[in-house]
């Protein structure tokens, strides 16, 4: 796995240090539970940090680059802003502001839904499907590699976060 950049490491595990104290502290059933949100969200900030490291160079953060991805698997290669938003599962505000800096990049055009009169489409451009291509290539080297587990532990840890999404209601 690649180590966590530009802080220092502790000697110990923060993590395991508070699920100890949890337990000790008469929380033991739970303990379990918070090391495992907590170990989540930590590991949310960790791959995040990575990715925008990464993504940096092409003038892209994580979420624009979830879009130009959508866009890139779509078949038309564009698709209404609030399909975007339902896929990606951000709020609308989100999808605009993305698309917005998309468009002024160069990257993303705006046209009108030819279904809806009223709906616009967001339709990723040449140069957006060529920068597209190359933060892929930047990601899958860097930051989807190489994550510290073998491809069956991989599997079983996807599956297994996504029983935990379709318990708290992520998707049916």
């Amino acid at each position: 796995m690649h180590p966590v950049p530009e802080r220092r490491r502790l000697p110990f595990d923060p993590i395991a240090e508070a699920q100890r104290q949890w337990e000790a502290h008469g929380w033991a059933p739970e303990a379990a539970g918070m090391a495992t949100v907590t170990s989540i969200m930590r590991l949310q900030q960790v791959f995040l940090s990575r990715a925008d490291a990464e993504l940096r160079p092409f003038g892209l953060t994580f979420a624009r680059f979830e879009v130009l991805m959508l866009l890139s698997f779509s078949t038309t290669g564009s698709l209404p802003l609030g399909k975007i938003g339902e896929r990606l599962q951000v709020n609308p505000a989100s999808v605009t502001n993305a698309v917005d800096r998309l468009e002024a990049q160069g990257l993303v055009a705006r046209r009108p839904n030819p279904r809806d009169g009223r709906g616009t489409l967001a339709a990723i451009t040449r140069k957006g499907r060529a920068l597209a291509d190359r933060a892929t290539v930047a990601m899958n080297t860097h930051v989807f590699t190489d994550l510290g587990l073998d491809l069956p532990a991989l599997q079983a840890l996807v599956d297994a976060l996504g029983h935990l999404r379709r318990s708290a209601g992520d998707f049916d």
